[in-house]
């Protein structure tokens, strides 16, 4: 067993960045994007992409506990997205909480 993170560190920030990014590019559409579902589907997506940009913007200013929190924030929409079937995460259990 790994020893617990007592601190954020950027090394730390910049794995989960990581990890977030290859959450968005894995994850698929599940539905037509002119859907209903496909429009909600949207607003989750830029939600993300919000949080990763806030998440950045923390990390460039050293204020890395914020960071850690928005870049975790972000990909809780992307996760959300694939639990409620929104998106496909292709059987990725350790990237995505599954339906």
């Amino acid at each position: 067993m790994s020893e617990p993170h007592v601190e954020v560190t950027p090394e730390l920030i910049e794995r989960y960045f990581a990890l977030t990014q290859a959450a968005r590019e894995k994850a698929t559409p599940l539905h037509s994007m002119d859907s209903e579902e496909g429009k909600r589907l949207v607003v989750m997506m830029e939600m993300a992409d919000s949080y990763t940009s806030d998440a950045k913007w923390f990390a460039e200013q050293g204020d890395l506990v914020r960071a850690f929190g928005a870049i975790n924030y972000a990909h809780a929409w992307i996760d959300c997205a694939v639990k409620i079937g929104l998106m496909d995460g292709h059987g990725d259990d350790e990237m995505f909480t599954l339906p």
